[in-house]
């Protein structure tokens, strides 16, 4: 099985996540599943700050 780990740079500065970017870890964690890859986690980075998907419970 491989592994995946996806990061989503938000110019904003906020580094919240979006619904855009829940939504788009999901469609990749279900798109990736069916060739085996497995989605460790989803990075939004903002200004000086990392908000991790896996750490919120979000995958």
């Amino acid at each position: 099985m491989l592994t995946h780990a996806n990061a989503t740079l938000h110019p904003s500065g906020v580094a919240q996540p979006s619904r855009a970017d829940e939504f788009l870890t999901q469609t990749l964690k279900s798109a990736l599943q069916l060739v085996d890859v497995r989605v460790l986690d989803h990075l939004v980075v903002g200004r000086g700050e990392v908000v991790s998907f896996a750490e919120r419970g979000l995958l």
